[in-house]
C-alpha cells in the first residue's frame, strides 16, 4: 500500500543533523520530495544525498539561517523555484545554549535561543503559509520540547523559548482553522543527539553524562513520530504530542542504571 505522503513536498529546517537529518531520511522512505535547509551546507548536502538513496522522490537543499530574515526570504524564493505548494513544513531548527541561571546568563546565548526557537519559527511560517494553504490537508509541524511545558533550573531562556513555540503553535491552530492546514507541535523529552554537545559548547564528556545509565530517545524515534503526525488523513489533526523515553517520567524524574 502506497504511503499517503508519497510524492508530497516536505520542507525541513535544521536538516543537517539531529532530528532534522533523521526526519529527512524518514520522510524519504515515504517517497517524499524534500526541501532541506540548514546553516551547515556540507553536512546538508550529505543528508540530501543520503535521503535520495533512501527513496526520496527528490531531495534538494539550500543554505538557511532561520535567525536571519534575509536568509529566510531567500530560502522561500528558492522554494518557489521548485513548487508553489507545500504539504509538510517541519520547523525543527533550534536548540539550547548553556545552563546558566538568570543571574549568570549571557545575552548572546539568550538572543541565539530566541532568534532560532521563536523568531525563526515565526519567520519560516510567515513565508510558507501561502504554500501550505494551496495544499489542503497540509501539515505545519513545529518541534518543541517538554521544556516548554515544565521549567527547570538553568533552563530559563530555553524553557521560555519553547513555551513561546507552544503558544505560537496554538495561535496558528486558531488562525489557520478553515484553511485545511493542520497545525501541531511535537515535544520530545531527553533525546541523544548533538543537542547536549551544542548546549555545553563542545564539551563532549559533560554532554555524555546527561545520558549516563539511561536509554534515551533517539533522533529516529522523534522522526518516526513526525511522519505519523503528518501522514494522518486530512481531516485528522494531531494538535500536540509529547514523546519521552520510558526512563524519563518527568524532567526531574529519570531512571539511571548503575554504571560499572
Amino acid at each position: 500500500m502506497a504511503s499517503r505522503l508519497a510524492n508530497k513536498w516536505v520542507l525541513i529546517t535544521g536538516a543537517s543533523s539531529g532530528f532534522g537529518a533523521a526526519a529527512a531520511l524518514a520522510f524519504a522512505r515515504e517517497g517524499c520530495k524534500l526541501l532541506l535547509g540548514a546553516r551547515r551546507s556540507d553536512r546538508l548536502a550529505d543528508v540530501a544525498a543520503h535521503a535520495q538513496r533512501e527513496g526520496a522522490s527528490l531531495a534538494v537543499h539550500h543554505p538557511l539561517d532561520v535567525s536571519q530574515t534575509g536568509s529566510v526570504a531567500a530560502f522561500a524564493e528558492w522554494v518557489g523555484t521548485h513548487t508553489s505548494t507545500l504539504d509538510v513544513l517541519v520547523n525543527n531548527a533550534g536548540g539550547a545554549l548553556g545552563i546558566d541561571t538568570v543571574a549568570e546568563g549571557k545575552d548572546e546565548d539568550w538572543e541565539t535561543m530566541f532568534q532560532t526557537n521563536v523568531l525563526g519559527v515565526l519567520r519560516m511560517t510567515r513565508q510558507m503559509i501561502p504554500f501550505l494553504t494551496k495544499a489542503p490537508g497540509s501539515m505545519l509541524l513545529n518541534v518543541g520540547s517538554i521544556a516548554g511545558r515544565v521549567a527547570y533550573e538553568g533552563g530559563s531562556a530555553y524553557c521560555g523559548a519553547k513555551a513561546a513555540e507552544l503558544q505560537i503553535t496554538r495561535a496558528l491552530r486558531l488562525e489557520l482553522c478553515g484553511t485545511g492546514v493542520r497545525v501541531g507541535t511535537l515535544d520530545p523529552g531527553m533525546a541523544e543527539t548533538e543537542f547536549s554537545i551544542v548546549r555545553f559548547k563542545g564539551d563532549v564528556e559533560r554532554a555524555n553524562k546527561v545520558y549516563a545509565g539511561v536509554n534515551p530517545l533517539l533522533a529516529e524515534d522523534v522522526a518516526e513520530a513526525m511522519v505519523w503526525m503528518a501522514s494522518r488523513p486530512p481531516h485528522v489533526c494531531i494538535d500536540e504530542m509529547i514523546i519521552k523515553a520510558t526512563d524519563q517520567a518527568a524532567i526531574h524524574k529519570v531512571y539511571r542504571r548503575p554504571q560499572s
